[in-house]
C-alpha cells in the first residue's frame, strides 16, 4: 500500500460507513475469493479476548477460529477485478442514467477564430410571462451548503425536460460534468440560456456543457446565455463555441469542432440583485435532422475519462510496472483524488538520489484544457521513447491528475463542494474541508524530507488571454542569484513550441492576493522552480498557429515539449542552459536602457548601477554553484542519444559566435569613444565608463561542463 518501493503512504486511511462505499464495493469481490467457511469479524464478538476491530476476520477451519487480517481495500480505485468506482454527487443533484460519451478526433486543418463583421447584434430579453420555460434544473438551490453525497445522486424518480410535439428544442445538463440551470424558448427559432453558478455559491458561471435534442437541420437557431459574469471574454477575441453531433460521429467519425457565426459577447441588462451581467450569443445551423448534439465552453474531460485512463495504465503490464496509481485523498463527496509515482523501479540506496518533479491538474474544475495537457504528459513520460526512458531512469515524478472531482461531476466552474476556490486555500488548515490540496501540501512536504524537488507545476486555463504561458515566483527578495535562473525553463518551453508558448506573456511575481495558491505555497516550501501553466481556451496568435484555435492535440503536444524541455533544463550538457540564461540577461539590459531614455531626470549613473544590481545571474562566481548543482541532476544521460546530444555540436558553435557578437559590440563601443575623444561632451565621464564596462563583462564560462 505505497505510492513507491520506499513504503510511502500518502492515503486517507479511512473508510466511509455509507451505502456503496469504496470498502463495501472492493468486499464484494474478494468475498468471491474466500474459501466457503464461515467468515466472522472480530468486532462481532462480545469476548473481551478479542480486539474491537473490523479489520481481523476470523475463519472456522478444523473446528477452530483461526484469525487473520481483512484483505486490503482496492487503493487503485481501477482494479481489473470489478468495475470502476462509481462517482458520488450530491444527494440532492438529479442525474440521468444515459451515459454521455465522445470520440476523440482532431480537425485535418487548424480552426480559425471567428473575424467579427460588425453587423453582429445583441439581443435583450426583458421579462416576459408569454416566454415558454422549456428547461429547468430544479434542484441547484436545495441546500445552502454540501450535506452528503450519494453513488448517483438523487434516488427518486426524475422530472423529464418539456416533451414537446413542435420543432421545440429539447435540452439536458443533467450527466456528468454538465452545466445548464434554465432555458427559456423566446423566438420560434431563439433561446435565452442560464447557466448554473458553481454549487453553493452565487457566482461563476463560465463553463456550459449541455445536450440538444429535436432540432431540424438547415434552420438558423441562435442561443444566448445571459449571466456570465466577467467583463472581459476570449469569446470576443474570435473564440467560438464547441459543438457536437452523434451523428456526425458515427457517419464520418467527426468529433469536436469549433463552430458559429453572429457571435459576440456583450453587457446585458441589470440582474435582478442590481449586478451587471453578460451575455454571450451565436447562431448555428444542426447538420441533422433529430440529432443528438453537445454545446461546451471547452472539451469535457469528466472524472470517468480519468478512472478510463487510469484503468488502462493498471491494466498494461508495461506501464504499470513504473507507474504506481494510488489514493491521495477521499473528497467531501468521497470521491478518490489520485497520485501517480511515475519512476524506473528503484533497485539500491542510490535510488534517494534521484530528483522529483510534482505535477498537478483540475484544481479549477471548468478549465478542462489542463486536463489535456495532464494527458499529453502522461502519454509521452510513459512511452517507450528513449528520452521517456531517460526521464524515468532520472526522476520521480508524483502527478495528481485531477485535484477536484466533486467540482468536476457537478459541472462547476471554479469551486469545490466547499464552495471555496481550493487554489486560494493551499496555506488552510482545515483537511476536512480542503483534503485534497491540504493532501497534497502534506505529501510535497514529505517527498522534500527525502528527496529534492526540482520543479513543481500546476495547470490551468485562462479565460481572457490566448496562447500558453506560465507564472512562476520572483525570486529577487530570496536571492538575486535566481532572479534569472526562475526563468530560465519558461523561455526553454518557449523555445520548444514558439507557435503555442509565450515567454512574453509570462510573469514573476507574488501578488498578496495569490499567497494561497499551490505556485506560492510550494514556492516558499523551499521549491525554487515553481509554476503555474496558464493554457488560454482559445487559440494562438504565434507563428504558424497565429489565429487557429487550439485543439486537444495541440494541448497534448505541451505535455510532451514540457518533457523535453525537462530534460534541456538538466542536461549536463549546459550549451542550451547558458544560452537562456545570456538571452535573459540581454532582455534585462534593454529593459534597464529603454529607462535610460524614458526617465531622462533620472542620472545615468543611477541606472547603470541599477543595472549592474539587476544581473547578478550573470555573475559567474554566483553561477557557478548553480551550475555545479545541474550537472549533478542527470549524469546518466550521457549514455543515450537523444535529439537533444545530436543538436549539441550546432548548438556550441552558434553558442561561441553569439559570444564572440557579445564582445565585438563592447570593442565597437570602446573603438567609438576614443575616435570621438577630440568632441567635447556635456556628460560627465564617469557614466561612459559605466556603460562600456557593462557591455563588456564576462559571460559565464561557455566550455563548463
Amino acid at each position: 500500500m505505497s505510492e513507491d518501493s520506499e513504503k510511502e503512504d500518502y492515503s486517507d486511511g479511512t473508510i466511509s460507513d455509507e451505502d456503496e462505499s469504496d470498502e463495501d464495493m472492493f468486499m464484494k469481490f474478494v468475498n468471491e475469493d474466500l474459501h466457503q467457511c464461515a467468515l466472522l469479524s472480530a468486532n462481532s464478538f462480545g469476548d473481551p479476548f478479542f480486539p474491537r476491530t473490523t479489520q481481523i476476520l476470523l475463519e472456522y477451519q478444523l473446528g477452530r477460529w483461526v484469525p487473520r487480517l481483512r484483505e486490503p481495500r482496492d487503493l487503485y480505485g481501477v482494479s481489473s477485478s470489478g468495475p470502476l468506482s462509481p462517482t458520488r454527487w450530491p444527494y440532492h443533484c438529479e442525474v440521468i442514467d444515459e451515459k454521455v460519451q465522445h470520440i476523440d478526433w482532431t480537425p485535418s486543418c487548424p480552426e480559425a477564430v471567428y473575424i467579427p463583421t460588425g453587423l453582429e447584434t445583441e439581443p435583450l430579453y426583458p421579462e416576459s410571462k408569454e416566454d415558454t420555460v422549456v428547461y429547468l434544473a430544479e434542484d441547484a438551490y436545495k441546500e445552502p451548503c454540501f450535506v452528503y453525497s450519494r453513488v448517483g445522486g438523487n434516488r427518486t424518480p426524475l422530472k423529464q425536460p418539456m416533451d414537446y410535439c413542435d420543432n421545440t428544442l429539447m435540452f439536458e445538463a443533467r450527466f456528468e460534468s454538465g452545466n445548464l440551470q434554465k432555458v427559456v424558448k423566446v423566438a420560434e427559432y431563439e433561446y435565452q440560456l442560464t447557466v448554473r453558478p458553481d454549487l453553493f455559491t452565487n457566482k461563476h458561471t463560465q463553463w456550459y456543457y449541455f445536450q440538444v435534442t429535436n432540432m431540424q437541420a438547415g434552420i438558423i437557431y441562435r442561443f444566448t446565455i445571459v449571466n456570465f459574469t466577467k467583463p472581459a471574454s476570449l469569446y470576443n477575441r474570435g473564440m467560438r463555441p464547441l459543438f457536437y453531433s452523434e451523428k456526425e460521429a458515427k457517419a464520418h467519425h467527426i468529433g469536436w469542432q469549433r463552430i458559429g457565426d453572429q457571435i459576440k459577447y456583450y453587457r446585458n441588462n441589470p440582474g435582478q440583485d442590481g449586478r451587471h451581467y453578460f451575455s454571450l450569443t451565436w447562431t448555428f445551423q444542426f447538420p441533422h435532422n433529430k440529432d443528438t448534439c453537445y454545446f461546451a465552453h471547452c472539451y469535457p474531460y469528466t472524472y470517468t475519462n480519468l478512472q478510463e485512463y487510469l484503468s488502462g495504465i493498471n491494466n498494461d503490464p508495461v506501464r504499470s510496472k513504473f507507474c504506481k496509481i494510488r489514493v491521495l485523498c477521499h473528497t467531501l463527496a468521497r470521491n478518490m483524488v489520485y497520485i501517480l509515482t511515475i519512476t524506473t523501479p528503484l533497485k539500491n540506496s542510490d535510488s534517494r538520489k534521484r530528483k522529483a518533479v510534482i505535477l498537478t491538474a483540475r484544481v479549477h474544475p471548468g478549465e478542462t484544457n489542463s486536463s489535456w495537457i495532464m494527458k499529453g504528459f502522461l502519454d509521452y513520460i510513459l512511452g517507450n521513447s528513449s528520452d521517456a526512458q531517460l526521464l524515468r531512469d532520472t526522476f520521480v515524478f508524483k502527478v495528481v491528475p485531477m485535484l477536484n472531482p466533486d467540482g468536476v461531476i457537478v459541472g462547476n466552474y471554479r469551486c469545490s463542494l466547499a464552495g471555496r476556490d481550493l487554489n486560494r486555500n493551499y496555506t488552510s488548515l482545515l483537511k476536512e474541508s480542503f483534503p485534497s490540496v491540504w493532501y497534497t501540501r502534506n505529501m510535497v512536504r514529505r517527498l522534500m524530507e527525502k528527496r529534492e524537488v526540482i520543479l513543481y507545476c500546476d495547470l490551468h486555463g485562462h479565460s481572457r488571454k490566448e496562447n500558453i504561458f506560465m507564472y512562476g515566483c520572483d525570486g529577487s527578495d530570496r536571492s538575486k542569484t535566481l532572479y534569472l535562473q526562475q526563468r530560465i525553463f519558461p523561455l526553454m518551453l518557449s523555445k520548444n513550441c514558439p507557435d503555442k508558448f509565450s515567454f512574453s506573456a509570462c510573469k514573476f511575481n507574488v501578488q498578496k492576493s495569490k499567497e494561497g495558491t499551490g505556485r506560492v505555497v510550494m514556492w516558499k516550501m523551499g521549491i525554487r522552480n515553481s509554476f503555474t501553466m496558464e493554457a488560454t481556451f482559445c487559440g494562438s496568435t504565434l507563428g504558424n498557429k497565429r489565429g487557429t484555435h487550439f485543439s486537444t492535440k495541440d494541448l497534448e503536444s505541451m505535455g510532451y515539449h514540457f518533457c523535453d524541455s525537462l530534460l534541456d533544463y538538466c542536461d549536463p550538457d549546459r550549451t542550451k542552459y547558458y544560452r537562456c540564461l545570456k538571452e535573459l540577461e540581454e532582455m534585462e539590459r534593454r529593459i534597464t536602457l529603454e529607462k535610460v531614455f524614458e526617465n531622462s531626470d533620472t542620472p545615468v549613473i543611477e541606472i547603470t548601477l541599477d543595472v549592474e544590481s539587476s544581473s547578478q545571474g550573470s555573475d559567474s562566481s554566483e553561477s557557478i554553484d548553480s551550475q555545479t548543482y545541474l550537472l549533478k541532476l542527470t549524469s546518466q544521460k550521457k549514455h543515450l542519444k537523444t535529439n537533444k546530444e545530436r543538436n549539441s555540436t550546432i548548438a556550441s558553435h552558434q553558442n561561441a559566435r553569439e559570444g564572440q557578437k557579445v564582445y565585438d559590440r563592447g570593442h565597437l563601443l570602446q573603438r567609438h569613444k576614443e575616435s570621438n575623444s577630440d568632441v567635447k561632451d556635456t556628460r560627465p565621464n564617469e557614466p561612459d565608463d559605466y556603460m562600456v564596462d557593462y557591455f563588456r563583462r564576462q559571460l559565464p564560462d561557455q566550455g563548463l561542463v
